[in-house]
């Protein structure tokens, strides 16, 4: 049964007379992994410290765990765990120290979960050395450590594999890939790693200048990104119609530039080609392809500005 643990309503946020998000209405459904896509400065960071009631959005709402209720978010919130930007620390203490702090913080009685959350990082034999020490990547254990402390239903974090090494890069991914298989925790990361995020999510959220642009799944995203035909003509209204009378199909997609994907007849491209010249379609470039994330994301973006 589908159940959603975070709902938002046309959230919007102004700093001073900029526009940083604009009825951003999103749902997360248990037990997902939501990858978020986008550019700096598109309004990702600012989405996720509304989401934790670190910054008050202009307008709109939010349901946590069927909860819309402004005054009772706030213990809904003890069930998500959260790493946005630079993750928070005492720097004159070590990572044992700082977890007991946070926990103390959080009125957690589970001093054994400390050990364990140490070790599930890969941080146990660090954890006398201070913080300030420690390297970029060690910080961000540490607060993915954090994040943990409350053994969450909900995860939002902020580039988790910001500064982390490949090793700590897969090590993350399979603690994460572990705690989704094992307790069904739902998940919103950001990241510009696009690649790292496919091993990774089973959804994705595209928003660009403060707008999503698109929520797909990762079935739906591989269906689209699929071998094709790709088409740029003078006339796409013309070439569409043309093709489903004449070559009997509607597989096909056209894209916000208005480039067309047609997924037939990839074994018999001069076909398409001939069919299209003879009702005086004007071809502008043909090709086979297979597209990215990378790709994906990038046209997405540039199709918005085409609007």
């Amino acid at each position: 049964m589908r159940e959603v643990v975070l709902k938002t309503v046309n959230l919007s946020k102004n700093f001073k007379d900029v526009q940083v998000l604009k009825d951003i209405s999103i749902e997360l459904e248990r037990g997902k992994i939501y990858g978020f896509i986008g550019l700096n400065g598109a309004g990702k960071t600012t989405l996720m410290r509304i989401l934790m009631g670190l910054v008050k959005s202009d307008s709109g709402q939010i349901s946590l765990f069927n909860e819309s209720k402004e005054q009772l978010l706030s213990g809904k919130r003890k069930r998500i765990g959260s790493m946005i930007e630079t993750p928070a620390y005492y720097p004159g203490m070590n990572a044992r120290e700082n977890l007991d702090m946070a926990r103390f913080s959080h009125g957690l009685p589970n001093k054994g979960l400390v050990e364990e959350l140490l070790k599930m990082v890969g941080l146990e034999n660090d954890c006398k050395k201070k913080v300030r020490d420690f390297s970029l990547g060690m910080k961000q254990r540490l607060g993915i450590a954090q994040a943990l402390l409350c053994e969450p239903d909900m995860l939002i974090l902020d580039e988790p594999n910001n500064g982390l090494d490949p090793f700590g890069v897969v090590e993350v991914r399979e603690l994460l890939l572990k705690m989704n298989r094992e307790k069904n925790v739902t998940m919103l990361i950001s990241s510009h790693t696009l690649q790292e995020l496919y091993q990774l999510v089973t959804d994705y959220i595209i928003i660009h200048e403060g707008v999503i642009i698109e929520s797909i799944s990762k079935k739906e995203l591989q269906e689209k990104c699929q071998r094709h035909i790709y088409l740029r003509v003078k006339s796409p209204f013309l070439a569409t119609a043309t093709i489903e009378k004449y070559l009997d199909t509607t597989n096909y997609q056209v894209l916000p530039d208005q480039s067309i994907k047609l997924y037939d007849y990839l074994d018999d491209l001069n076909r398409v080609i001939t069919c299209l010249v003879q009702h005086d379609i004007e071809i502008l470039a043909v090709a086979i392809a297979e597209e990215t994330l990378e790709d994906y994301f990038v046209q997405s973006i540039r199709g918005m500005g085409n609007d």
